[in-house]
């Protein structure tokens, strides 16, 4: 009986790995929103923030989880963003260290701006993690649209990753 329970668990989570696997979520085009909210870490994610404020489809971009020692100058230098651009509408955020505090602190820019739509920006392996921590933290008057990277994970951070969304999972059915 205990056999049949573990190899049915371990078949739940096989099939849960295969699906979360080869349904990675794609990229966005077209949809307007207030704001745009990029998690540092992965390649391509700032300059597809930076694209959705150039073709307007969102008045401001956040970057959430910049290393505190990066001062606003030598990010426009490194991803070619005009003064202009960085004075109006690219705002960097330094507190968050993990994609739950990734969350926190773009919830907390949301509200103090007012936006009541956000696009969310992070690699494809990753946005059902930060989807899920995003729509725990963010009021429910917030609307995410999630606007997936395209990436080319391997086999490794596929694994890592789905394990992390499933400690995730739990920790946020856990009470306060």
């Amino acid at each position: 009986m205990i056999l049949r329970f573990f190899a049915a668990a371990l078949l739940v989570y096989a099939f849960g790995f295969l699906g979360f696997a080869v349904s990675l979520p794609k990229p966005v085009s077209g949809e307007p929103t207030d704001a745009v909210v990029v998690l540092t870490g992965g390649p391509g994610r700032i300059a597809r923030g930076l694209s959705v404020v150039e073709q307007g489809l969102a008045k401001e971009m956040f970057v959430s989880g910049v290393d505190p020692e990066v001062r606003p100058a030598e990010f426009a230098a490194e991803f070619d963003v005009s003064a202009r651009t960085m004075e109006c509408c690219v705002k960097l955020g330094y507190l968050a260290v993990d994609t739950r505090s990734n969350a926190g602190e773009a919830a907390q820019w949301l509200k103090e701006n007012d936006f009541r739509s956000v696009r969310l920006v992070t690699t494809d392996w990753h946005m059902a993690r930060a989807g899920s921590e995003f729509a725990e933290t963010l009021p429910p008057q917030v609307r995410v649209v999630e606007d997936a990277v395209t990436s080319h994970p391997n086999l490794a951070t596929l694994f890592l990753e789905y394990n992390k969304l499933l400690a995730a999972a739990i920790s946020q059915g856990l009470p306060s």
